[in-house]
């Protein structure tokens, strides 16, 4: 008899039972989903940084380059970003012609099936390059690629429906959407009510057993232009046709939408963006059992195989895409605050502009930072969940401050619509990606902690299960083993948290070689171990109730994620050689992460519930306070400078965008920005001789006859910058009339659908 196991194991254990609530399926599933990576080390407590140094960073292998500098940059070329949107109102039929025939559809589909079989990096690539030049044709590219029947049937899909589906989604001839989102279930989606009865039915001919389906959806992202859509739904064997239960759960299927009874509503317009998207219903469609994705044998496994795709699709999307709009507005914003003048000088020499130019790059950097970390990772075949949804997350939310920074900056010219404004669009755009797969509010709350709290910890997962386990004897066994070494890893980890930070991380670990950022490891190491406690010391004193503490995970949250971001900045740093030149953006990313983090531990420690816990995590890690002060005013000016002047800084920091010398608003400003720069010690002894006549400056010896043409074509060029459009009465009548169509439709169908 074993006196720990069987006497204070067990009086544990049978207690922890009683008051612990019970996991439902759909959280279960989705914790089980996917995998765990860097976030079960920054869990730890003590992340090991020669792991994440040594993890290779995420490259393209000649094919996929040929791919981007090829096809890529013919489609970007093809697109009129303006047309799209306020002309056309969707990509013209020569761009869905191409995108079809050169297997844009079908980059994630092995080369076995017709695809090109890219990596996520390469799939990130292409997104991210798309989308420096239209968002409508990067969503219309990324969402076959990401959650949707191509990714569903890679992964779980049976022989058969492979060879006849994969096939035809890598070459186009099917357009897939997935409907998942309806009126009832937005973020809930396993509250769903559109339902499948096994049945038996005539299908082409034959009686054969399978399902009779109604739905409702919407928000459904290529839905009008489908023809093969991806179905959730809520299965039911009332007649126990498949086997003894009768509600089986949720259940994916393929539909082709000739089928009779599906209906494919008219379009949606989310925030003025023309992507295709809208709502689609199905009345007693019947389909047999092996249209259902993995077969009869993949019946109610729906959510386990959705939120398994989502854990790798959510982590490249939007991430690029978001990495591509910082990177955009960092490149069009500084090029823009160097050529535009106010008060004699360049704009983005006043430091109430250095600030937001500032925060701007150095977010650029951190986004593509993380997106690449986060594609190594998926390119070595991981699948981390919890890391996934920090990336849709945080490369949003931030894309939203960077853009709203990057209006500020441009005043008038980014508020002033037209062909000319190629920031209107994007800002537009914004709230979409803060909305789909899954909200971030919800994210925030709910997802990041608590899915990570329990998948990425290093025995929690274990003890939940153990504790579920039907068979008592054999959980109380697993139970034993985990909480043991729980309770060893907590004290360990107790009396390093308290040792790193009442020693400011002096000895907490850095990679031997790390320079300049040494002290940057050794905060993260002392934060990684602090968050560890805490987290910890939350799970004791709230339990089950934690996950009701929705600011308070929020908050935890924050902190994991922060740990993760800036572990990809210094990763970035690391592989892109050092650069001494990018140091103020490492610098301003970990300053102000550092400041994020410390607010957010006297915050958790403010309403922690159990306040003697609160009082003694407080003396243990934040002895003096919050400390974070963010970054130095030195700092701010050496970020803002990096995309003042041109430099391999500058191209590094936003690289691979789109560059189509069109002469459309961007290349303008490209040629303006060069020509100023080049020309910005003649502009010097023009504004230090006051003269803005050059003859006049020629004849005084100010500057010879070759700096007046240089100066002249530089002063052309910024003029056509700071041009903004204007319309005649006539030609806005159009665009009013499409709008207010568009309106009432929406109204009209809102009203029908309630």
């Amino acid at each position: 008899m074993s006196f720990r196991r069987d006497v204070i194991s067990k009086l544990i254990f049978s207690w922890a039972r009683r008051v612990l609530p019970s996991m439902s399926d759909t959280e279960r599933e989705a914790l089980e989903a996917g995998d765990v990576w860097w976030d079960a080390d920054l869990f730890t407590g003590n992340p090991d940084w020669a792991k994440l140094l040594a993890t290779a960073p995420a490259t393209l292998t000649a094919e996929e380059e040929a791919f981007l500098n090829g096809p890529v940059d013919e489609l970007c070329a093809m697109l009129d970003d303006w047309k799209i949107n306020w002309t056309w109102r969707d990509l013209p039929p020569e761009v869905w012609t191409f995108i079809k025939q050169k297997k844009f559809f079908g980059m994630i589909i092995p080369t076995e099936y017709g695809g090109l079989g890219f990596s996520p990096y390469a799939h990130s690539e292409v997104v991210r390059k798309i989308s420096s030049r239209s968002l409508t044709a990067a969503v219309t590219v990324m969402v076959p690629n990401s959650l949707g029947p191509g990714e569903l049937l890679m992964r779980f899909g049976t022989r058969d429906q492979q060879q006849k589906w994969l096939p035809r989604l890598a070459d186009g001839h099917e357009i897939p959407c997935f409907g998942l989102t309806s009126p009832e279930a937005g973020s809930d989606a396993a509250s769903m009510v559109d339902t499948g009865i096994i049945c038996k039915g005539t299908f082409e001919g034959r009686e054969v057993t399978g399902l009779r389906l109604n739905w409702h959806k919407r928000y459904i992202t290529l839905g009008p232009v489908a023809t093969l859509l991806g179905l959730a739904f809520k299965a039911y064997d009332p007649d126990h046709l498949v086997g003894s239960q009768e509600d089986l759960g949720i259940t994916v299927a393929l539909i082709p939408t000739d089928l009779p009874g599906v209906s494919i509503g008219r379009r949606h317009l989310p925030a003025m963006q023309v992507f295709q998207n809208g709502p689609n219903w199905g009345k007693d469609v019947f389909i047999p059992l092996d249209y259902v994705i993995g077969g009869k044998e993949r019946l109610g496994q729906g959510w386990k195989m959705l939120m398994t795709a989502l854990a790798a699709g959510r982590g490249i999307s939007l991430p690029s895409l978001s990495a591509a709009g910082a990177a955009f507005a960092a490149r069009t914003t500084g090029a823009y605050a160097r050529v535009r003048e106010q008060f004699g000088i360049p704009i983005g020499k006043f430091e109430g502009i250095e600030e937001p130019l500032a925060r701007i790059a150095s977010t650029a950097y951190l986004i593509d930072a993380a997106r690449r970390l986060t594609c190594a990772a998926l390119n070595e075949g991981h699948h981390p969940a919890v890391i996934s949804g920090i990336m849709k997350l945080h490369a949003t939310e931030r894309l939203r401050i960077v853009i709203d920074d990057a209006m500020d900056i441009h005043g008038g010219k980014a508020v002033i619509d037209g062909p000319q404004n190629y920031l209107g669009n994007l800002y537009r755009g914004v709230p979409v990606s803060i909305t789909v797969e899954g909200a971030n509010i919800l994210t925030r709350n709910l997802i990041i902690f608590g899915q990570g709290a329990v998948r990425a910890h290093p025995y929690l997962l274990r003890e939940m299960n153990a504790l579920g386990d039907t068979d008592k004897a054999r959980g109380l066994d697993t139970f034993d083993k985990a909480f043991w070494a729980h309770v060893v890893h907590s004290i360990t980890n107790l009396f390093r948290a308290w040792g790193r930070s009442w020693s400011w991380g002096a000895f907490a670990p850095a990679p031997e070689d790390a320079g300049p950022v040494t002290d940057f490891y050794r905060q993260l190491s002392r934060y990684a171990s602090a968050f560890a406690l805490c987290a910890d010391m939350a799970l004791l004193t709230l339990g089950g109730k934690l996950k009701r503490k929705e600011m308070l995970s929020a908050r935890f949250g924050d902190i994991l994620s922060e740990l993760y971001l800036l572990s990809a900045v210094l990763k970035r740093w690391h592989d892109e050689g050092r650069q001494e030149i990018d140091l103020p953006a490492v610098q301003w990313c970990m300053a102000t992460g550092f400041r994020t983090i410390e607010q957010r531990f006297a915050d958790i420690l403010a309403n922690l519930p159990n306040r003697v816990v609160a009082i003694m995590l407080k003396i243990m890690i934040q002895p003096m306070g919050a400390r974070g002060r963010g970054p130095s005013d030195k700092v701010v000016h050496a970020c803002a400078q990096l995309v003042l002047e041109p430099s391999v800084a500058r191209d590094r920091l936003t690289p691979d965008l789109s560059q189509v010398d069109d002469d459309n608003s961007v290349a303008r400003l490209e040629k303006a920005f060069l020509l100023v720069t080049a020309a910005e010690d003649v502009f010097r002894r023009m504004r230090a001789a006051h003269l803005h006549d050059t003859d006049a400056a020629i004849k005084q010896g100010v500057i010879t006859p070759v700096e007046a043409e240089q100066y002249k074509a530089a002063h052309e060029a910024v003029l056509r910058v700071i041009e903004v459009d204007d319309f005649a009465p006539e030609a806005l009548s159009p665009l009013k009339k499409a709008i207010g169509m568009q309106i009432v439709q929406e109204r009209s169908e809102s009203r029908a659908a309630g």
